[in-house]
């Protein structure tokens, strides 16, 4: 057995590597450690900022004359539209409830009804019964009509709001269109 080393290429490679990172390293702190680079870093910034700023006032302002939404309309829209959603599932949800309950009232009354026709054969007593239940029966359907009334004001409800966001939103055109006056006034 000799004492000889095996060839690791991978190993040089490595020590290579390691001083070729420090070589850039050091190279790159000397170019960034002087004041004339962040002092031109820094009006590179700003002169990207502003014209980030110049891109996004043309871009609203094109989106405006070619009737475009732009990000923040989609923005509102959005989150009036979630809203709408929210109000509209729990006004949902309330709607079901009272189609359950009249359903439950008309399944009652039915089985009364039956009951009713049964028994108005043996007593006279059970006839008052009967005309309780027809009672109830019309209480239902008045019920059922105020249900389809309110559904109905519902969809007006809807359209008006429609209207109003449309009213909203030529106001709002108008009121940016418009230029704003103000006065100061000295209070002696």
């Amino acid at each position: 057995m000799s004492d000889e080393k095996n060839y690791e290429p991978y190993e040089s490679l490595h020590k290579y590597s390691l001083l070729w990172e420090k070589q850039i390293n050091d190279f790159i702190f000397l170019l960034t450690n002087s004041k004339e680079f962040v002092k031109m870093s820094h009006r590179g910034t700003d002169l990207h900022a502003s014209f980030l700023e110049t891109f996004k006032k043309n871009q609203e302002t094109l989106a405006g004359a070619l009737n475009f939404p732009t990000k923040n309309d989609v923005t509102n829209v959005a989150n009036l539209t979630l809203q709408a959603e929210e109000k509209m599932e729990a006004l949902e949800e309330q709607i079901w409830d009272l189609q359950d309950s009249v359903k439950s009232q008309n399944k009652e009354i039915e089985s009364v009804v039956e009951v009713s026709k049964e028994i108005i054969k043996l007593t006279k007593q059970l006839k008052t019964e009967l005309v309780k239940t027809k009672k109830e029966l019309s209480d239902t359907k008045s019920l059922h009509a105020e249900l389809q009334e309110l559904k109905f004001e519902l969809l007006k409800m809807n359209d008006f709001k429609q209207e109003f966001e449309t009213i909203k939103d030529l106001i709002k055109a108008e009121k940016s269109a418009e230029p704003v006056l103000t006065s100061t006034a000295s209070g002696n």
